[in-house]
């Protein structure tokens, strides 16, 4: 997601907009080594305009361990960023050592926070996009086993002590759950609707020290 004054735009406009060619989007529960490993699982091709184009796709990706479906373009393209956010409050709920009941019911939570964000800014997006692989699915392996959770684990265990940055650098090699955050802090902000995303609100104000990580059970 790319912050611009009129609002987000999504990186397969700018790559449309910039190219001037078509741009499809491929997300879901898939991690790569296991892929490589051939192990089963499956994926989600966003597209926005050209449904020839998609099938084309489809096509070429699919295969008896990686199948693959397609839906609009919006939904599973920010699927992809807010789950990244949604992450986080699993590994602060891992770092305080508490259960799986509170971790699933942040889950839970947050999958109709991404619902509802990509709802306010896309309302074409289809309900069933969240049931598809770039939907709970790569919410649940990304908070199970991704490297935001991870690095948000470290961070609560550490009480706070430890920067956000400095665990970033050090564990997630590139990747940014945290920036991720702040940007849907932003959008958020400059809407007025801070009050109706509670989850993402409190894991920004975590992760920048307004909040202890013990707080991401009491917002």
């Amino acid at each position: 997601m790319d912050l611009k004054p009129e609002g987000p735009s999504m990186v397969s406009k700018l790559i449309k907009d910039s190219l001037q060619i078509d741009c499809c989007v491929l997300m879901g529960a898939n991690i790569a080594n296991e892929i490589a490993k051939e192990q089963f699982s499956e994926a989600t091709v966003g597209y926005a305009e050209n449904k020839s184009l998609v099938d084309e796709w489809v096509r070429l990706f699919n295969t008896n361990y990686f199948l693959v479906s397609a839906v609009n373009v919006a939904g599973i393209e920010l699927c992809g960023t807010l789950k990244n956010v949604v992450a986080v409050a699993p590994g602060f709920v891992d770092g305080l050592q508490l259960g799986n009941n509170t971790k699933a019911a942040i889950m839970r939570i947050g999958l109709n926070e991404m619902r509802a964000f990509c709802k306010m800014l896309f309302a074409s997006v289809n309900d069933a996009t969240f049931f598809e692989s770039c939907g709970v699915a790569d919410l649940i392996t990304t908070c199970l086993g991704g490297r935001n959770r991870m690095c948000a684990e470290a961070f609560a265990k550490s009480g706070g002590k430890r920067s956000s940055d400095e665990l970033e650098a050090e564990m997630l090699k590139g990747q940014k759950g945290v920036l991720t955050a702040k940007e849907v802090y932003i959008v958020l902000s400059q809407r007025g609707c801070l009050q109706m995303f509670p989850l993402f609100t409190t894991v920004h104000h975590i992760c920048t020290g307004r909040l202890p990580p013990s707080d991401i059970v009491r917002y």
